[in-house]
């Protein structure tokens, strides 16, 4: 009796780790970037987890996009993520050499953004200043800056 009642239930509780495994998948999530200045180049997309991660500047995911449908400086994007809290940096790689240019002085020559946040000062933001819901939040805006 006790090992058909066990049985029984470590079968319920496998089959619903696989329900609750299908259940959170991964998702279609658009980043809406706008103010791009040129059609040439690449749009590098960097997805974020945590501080630690973004300090060390080691990203979750990396996503390299065309710039092919871009319309009017404004340009959509479609990665897939598990829902979670994610931080997205992204810069416009117009020279296409995988990489944000800087000048000597270390700020940059190429364009870049965080999402759903605008730099103001001259200061990096920290994670929590740009970090999002991906579970209440499945559309994200990223204005980019030029220096």
């Amino acid at each position: 009796m006790k090992k058909t009642t066990v049985l029984g239930i470590n079968l319920l509780i496998g089959l619903l780790f696989i329900f609750l495994a299908s259940y959170i998948q991964a998702q279609e999530t658009q980043v809406k970037v706008t103010g791009i200045r040129s059609p040439k180049g690449k749009i590098i997309l960097n997805v974020f987890k945590d501080n630690a991660s973004y300090d060390d500047e080691k990203p979750y995911k990396t996503f390299t996009f065309d710039k092919t449908g871009i319309t009017d400086g404004t340009l959509v994007l479609k990665c897939k993520l598990e829902p979670g809290i994610y931080g997205f940096t992204m810069v416009d790689d117009e020279n296409s050499n995988g990489k944000i240019d800087k000048n000597l002085i270390r700020i940059p020559k190429e364009g870049f953004g965080f999402s759903n946040f605008f730099m103001e000062k001259m200061k990096k933001p920290a994670f929590d200043d740009f970090k999002v819901d991906l579970k209440t939040q499945s559309k994200i805006d990223i204005r980019v800056k030029y220096m």
